[in-house]
């Protein structure tokens, strides 16, 4: 009977080492394929020297499509205003190079983080997985 107990009360905790890796796939494959869509924004966006209301608009309705969650939960902070291609890198200082870059950061909630939240006491807000995907990307506008 001592061990029957053991087993009841063992049995629910070991259950969310499995649970846990099934989540860790699911975030790991969600995480990628935000990558890929924040990737291809970011090729406009160096054709356009910037992202244009236009891209950011489409990135977020193509990640809130896939991923099934509301645009509004995706945050997009980039360079809006149109930079342009440098003709030469060589004999250019670091602030010269900076202004042919465009920046970008797109950070989406991907879901739960830990299998079992109500097990360990967490909250919905402190059980969500933000997944950020920064950097820079040379423009390959042209000055006309």
């Amino acid at each position: 009977m001592k061990q029957f107990l053991v087993l009841a009360a063992i049995l629910p905790l070991m259950l969310v080492f499995f649970l846990q890796f099934a989540l860790d796939q699911q975030n790991s494959s969600r995480a990628a394929l935000v990558s890929d869509l924040v990737y291809a924004a970011r090729e406009e966006a160096r054709q356009e020297g910037c992202f244009t209301a236009a891209i950011k608009g489409s990135l977020r309705a193509s990640i809130a499509g896939a991923l099934g969650i509301s645009p509004a939960d995706i945050l997009i902070e980039a360079t809006e205003s149109p930079k342009y291609r440098l003709e030469s890198s060589e004999g250019l200082s670091a602030s010269q190079i900076e202004r042919g870059m465009i920046y970008y950061r797109v950070t989406v909630p991907l879901g739960p983080m830990m299998a079992g939240r109500s097990l360990f006491g967490l909250r919905d807000e402190d059980n969500t997985y933000y997944y950020t995907v920064e950097g820079r990307a040379a423009s390959e506008r042209l000055r006309r």
